[in-house]
């Protein structure tokens, strides 16, 4: 193994050269813990711990290592353990706002190449959420792939990949079933050596299956389908790198089962609505609301049905849902969010209160 096996590159080698003189070496994080990471070498395995200074310095959990990363790590003199000293600069980086009510990023995954998003055609499939997932893709900087998985239970599967395609417009949609071992072909250009994958998709929608194919061993453990809901079951339960025969760095990921966005990126909504962009062009307004200002081409297309209510309700969500995340990632913007809305408020009120008077 060397490092580019690993997915090293020149880029890399810029960003480590200053931290050369501190006596590390490179190394990829395949599994995190707490404040301790798997990593690997050229040399193998080994245990490393985030140093006491960088604990102290890091401002959020997000500043300490995923899996994905590259890190500086120091050995310790005959142990197969290290100290690790920073994580280099993530090319790319799969985020979404930790569950829960924390305004908090939590990184999925990091310096991932491409990203096959993986949806079941059975009670899972859905297009809103495929959507979704889709922004988080195009948000990462990794290139997105439509992986729909369990064909062999879908009555029409091409169907089903032509309304994918629909709305995913320049975006590859591999179908496959993963249990049967069909289709996995259209998955090689991808899979290529040194280069690194990341599994993403909700519970139970066959990735650990399709994980232990690529690698061609049982590497993850699976569940059978719910007699109860006939949906798979939530089987992984952390992040972890793994080597495929062909080269590639495969990455599966536990079920999304909650997605905030974290941070609001227009060019990811473009690219993931790219059929609506040059139809909002052809507005006679060119700040036009679409709500019923004369010469709108988005409401002509929803009337003739060029563009569906649903895709077209999914992006006036997605767009409210970024601006949200906007605000609360930004301090800034919170509190002016919320000055403005408590000058709303006051103004309601003293109306109100002047409509009463005699």
């Amino acid at each position: 193994m060397t490092l580019s096996s690993l997915g090293w590159n020149d880029a890399l080698a810029a960003d480590f050269q200053p931290l050369s003189s501190l006596d590390c070496q490179p190394a990829r994080v395949v599994c995190a813990h707490k404040h301790a990471c798997d990593v690997l070498t050229p040399a193998g395995l080994f245990s490393a711990e985030c140093t006491g200074r960088m604990l102290h310095e890091a401002s959020t959990t997000a500043d300490l290592p995923v899996v994905g990363d590259w890190v500086a790590l120091r050995l310790r003199p005959g142990e197969a353990r290290g100290d690790i000293h920073t994580v280099l600069p993530r090319r790319t980086r799969f985020s979404r706002r930790a569950a829960g009510t924390r305004n908090e990023e939590q990184i999925v995954a990091a310096n991932l190449d491409t990203v096959f998003l993986v949806s079941s055609l059975d009670q899972n499939y859905n297009l809103r959420r495929i959507e979704r997932f889709l922004l988080l893709a195009w948000e990462s900087g990794a290139e997105p792939v439509v992986v729909l998985n369990k064909a062999d239970l879908h009555p029409d599967p091409a169907a089903a990949c032509a309304e994918v395609a629909a709305v995913a417009p320049g975006v590859p949609v591999a179908v496959l079933s993963a249990l049967d071992a069909t289709g996995l072909d259209a998955l090689a250009p991808w899979l290529l050596p040194g280069r690194t994958i990341a599994l993403l998709g909700s519970s139970g929608v066959g990735k650990s299956t399709l994980t232990n194919r690529l690698l061609g061993a049982d590497a993850q453990l699976v569940s059978d389908i719910s007699n109860a809901n006939y949906k798979g079951r939530h089987t992984t339960t952390r992040r972890e790198l793994l080597v495929a025969p062909s080269g590639a760095l495969v990455i599966d990921t536990p079920g999304l089962r909650e997605i905030q966005f974290w941070q609001s990126d227009a060019a990811a909504v473009d690219e993931t609505f790219a059929d609506i962009g040059p139809l909002a062009a052809r507005c006679r307004f060119h700040d036009c609301q679409h709500h019923g200002e004369p010469g709108c081409a988005i409401e002509a297309a929803l009337e003739s049905g060029e563009l569906d209510a649903a895709r077209w309700q999914s992006y006036q969500k997605l767009q409210r849902e970024q601006a949200y995340a906007a605000r609360k990632a930004d301090a800034v913007l919170d509190r002016a969010a919320r000055r403005s809305w408590k000058k709303l408020t006051q103004a309601a009120r003293a109306r109100a209160k002047w409509k009463m008077e005699p």
